[in-house]
């Protein structure tokens, strides 16, 4: 994996984004609660703070928990709830090291089709529905991760031309895009 994502909309954290794996699934695990910015730059963060240029799954899983939950808490905090973040990203990273060898790629290497991508997203910790289908959609659009099926199984976020979602976001035109989207939704939600 490298390509170019433009989700934190900082240079070096979407460098680390597009090149890691693990980095794009901590910063679509961070996604919920805060600006979306905001949450792909908590792996470029997380990195700095543990005193390197990229994560790695097996470090993060055995980091002592408070000391974890004090980095991602240190001013600026990588999240609105930085404890519970914490708690969750060491959650989601020890399952990458039980099941993929650490290896965040593995859960969509070998997947069979999309149906089947989606159910290894949906089994990771902090990943619903919603959250599986966005980020098979990013893979598909953005990342060549295009196993059959991958469209259907990343439902509405995988219609092409569609701006529902981080999955669209190539620059900001895009963004802005995706932000009426979302507020648009919101605003029939309330009507509703």
């Amino acid at each position: 994996m490298d390509n170019t994502l433009r989700l934190a909309q900082q240079p070096e954290a979407d460098e680390l984004l597009g090149r890691s794996p693990l980095a794009a699934l901590v910063g679509m695990l961070l996604d919920q609660q805060v600006p979306m910015e905001w949450a792909f730059s908590g792996p470029y963060t997380i990195a700095q703070r543990m005193g390197g240029d990229d994560l790695d799954a097996n470090e993060i899983a055995a980091h002592d928990p408070e000391a974890f939950a004090a980095l991602l808490s240190t001013k600026p905090a990588v999240h609105r709830y930085p404890g519970s973040m914490a708690k969750r990203v060491q959650q989601l990273c020890q399952y990458l090291v039980d099941n993929y060898d650490g290896d965040a790629s593995g859960v969509w290497r070998d997947a069979a089709n999309g149906k089947d991508l989606l159910a290894r997203l949906n089994a990771l910790p902090g990943f619903g529905k919603q959250k599986s289908q966005i980020f098979l959609a990013l893979l598909g659009k953005q990342l060549g991760v295009t196993p059959e099926g991958w469209r259907e199984a990343a439902g509405p976020y995988g219609e092409e031309g569609s701006h529902r979602s981080v999955a669209d976001i190539t620059g900001p035109e895009s963004l802005a895009k995706v932000r009426a989207y979302k507020q648009e939704t919101k605003r029939a939600a309330k009507k509703a």
